[in-house]
């Protein structure tokens, strides 16, 4: 990843914590998948204005599900993959969460959803995952 995308996610996860600490506002960080190109306009048509997108690369998005608890930005997330399956005409697309945790730096939010991703990709038949698929 860029440093240059790193900072603004580094920045981005510093500015959620801050918020949850100080307002006590829950928020979720999530890593998306997706085969093929789409650009940030059109999957912006898939998610919550209050939600933030960063593309990392061509194929992984960072999405900050604000104001959403873990349990809310599952079901958010089941929503944009069935958009995006409607949109790509595919079922490859896929989303890792992972519990949130301010004692997290965001070298380790991105790392643990780079490895619900990878445990997604390979081994599960459910396209929208959890930090539980690392348990198994």
């Amino acid at each position: 990843m860029a440093f240059d995308i790193f900072n603004r996610v580094n920045v981005l996860v510093k500015k959620t914590y801050y918020i949850y600490q100080r307002y006590n506002v829950d928020a979720t960080f999530a890593l998306l998948y997706h085969e093929m190109p789409i650009n940030v306009v059109e999957l912006s048509k898939y998610v919550r204005i209050s939600d933030q997108l960063i593309p990392l690369d061509d194929n992984h998005y960072f999405i900050i599900f604000s104001f959403t608890t873990q349990e809310n930005a599952y079901k958010a997330s089941q929503n944009i993959i069935q958009n995006l399956d409607k949109f790509f005409n595919n079922q490859t697309s896929c989303i890792a969460l992972d519990r949130f945790d301010v004692l997290k730096s965001a070298q380790s939010v991105v790392n643990r959803l780079k490895q619900i991703l990878a445990e997604t990709r390979k081994s599960s038949y459910i396209r929208v995952e959890t930090e539980d698929i690392l348990d198994h």
